[in-house]
């Protein structure tokens, strides 16, 4: 009789014990009293039991008490940043990404072919940055202080929720740097007549600004190649609007006239010959790849098709006839524009 109450109690610590572990379990890793998503921020130097008792306060986590064991068995410590936690987040999920700092990040999108004027504007206007674009916050940014077009390399960039709009400014010119110092220690030079890493961006900026086609960028690289090698004019509309905009690089809607083709810049490659002092844009990798990798084409001349892509021609005359093709789309497209031009 005593055997039996003994097994029978047996039978019910354990029966106990598993219906604890699975309260402790579905506390621990199932329930949430998140709703909705909510930002959470850890500051530099708060301890767990501080940050256990906000996150309990603004009903975050089933207890503080659960929270501080969860973060002991994640190795009992916070990281400081500011953090999204999400609708249905356990316990357990957060005290994983407050023990592992997976911070809120934000994403920022340098498209390639865009100015560093544009660029600062684009990163002034993204509302999960902080601080300028311009130095003078007393710290030293060194070379982001003094950015020119080319010294960017236009990416896809994930940062913390926070970050300093020049910090990211910084990131985006050390990869341009890191792809410039990766080319250097090739020791490849490039096509003729360019003469190093300088030519090499401000050729590609040109490429870059005249055809969004990664298909194109080679040919169209060779076009101007072979333009350079035979001392005939570049005759490139980008660096007429580059010089037009004061470097901004977009006319915002405002057409290109046969009259601005007669602007006096060092950057109008219609009235200088070369390329010009420097680059127009920021580059990606496609046009620097095109004008290192140029096609091997006699193409001289190209003319836009009206559907995206350029007609290319190794004569004047198939050339004027491709131009006339292109006055016809853009006539029946906008007359009064080009009655005007």
């Amino acid at each position: 009789m005593r055997r039996r109450s003994k097994k029978l109690f047996q039978k019910y610590l354990v029966l106990i014990a598993v219906g604890l572990f699975a309260i402790i379990y579905f506390a621990m890793r199932i329930y949430s009293p998140v709703s909705a998503p909510v930002n959470f921020v850890v500051n530099s130097g708060d301890s767990v039991s501080g940050v256990a008792a906000r996150l309990d306060k603004q009903k975050l986590v089933v207890s503080d008490m659960a929270f501080k064991f969860a973060i002991r068995m994640r190795g009992g410590g916070v990281q400081s940043g500011e953090y999204e936690i999400p609708a249905g987040a356990s316990v357990w999920r957060i005290a994983g990404m407050f023990a592992n700092g997976k911070i809120a990040t934000t994403k920022i999108v340098i498209p390639e072919g865009i100015t560093i004027l544009q660029i600062k504007d684009l990163l002034r206007a993204a509302p999960n940055l902080t601080g300028d674009v311009e130095c003078g916050d007393g710290r030293d940014w060194g070379a982001v202080c003094d950015l020119a077009d080319g010294d960017i390399f236009p990416d896809t960039y994930y940062v913390a929720r926070g970050t300093a709009r020049l910090a990211v400014l910084d990131l985006a010119y050390k990869k341009m740097q890191s792809i410039k110092n990766d080319w250097i220690h090739t020791r490849r030079n490039p096509p003729a007549p360019l003469r190093g890493w300088d030519d090499v961006i401000t050729l590609a900026s040109i490429v870059q600004r005249e055809t969004p086609k990664t298909s194109e960028m080679k040919i169209v690289a060779s076009v101007y190649l072979n333009r350079l090698r035979k001392g005939m004019r570049l005759q490139a509309d980008p660096t007429v609007i580059y010089a037009l905009t004061n470097g901004y690089g977009d006319m915002k809607g405002s057409p290109l006239l046969r009259g601005h083709l007669k602007i006096d810049s060092p950057y109008n490659t219609y009235m200088n010959n070369g390329l010009p002092p420097s680059p127009i844009a920021n580059v990606g990798a496609h046009a620097i790849r095109a004008v290192l990798e140029p096609a091997d084409t006699k193409y001289l001349f190209f003319v836009a098709d009206g559907h995206g892509g350029h007609k290319f021609s190794t004569d004047y005359e198939t050339h004027q006839k491709n131009h006339a093709d292109w006055r016809d789309i853009k006539k029946q497209n906008n007359p009064q524009v080009f009655d005007n031009n």
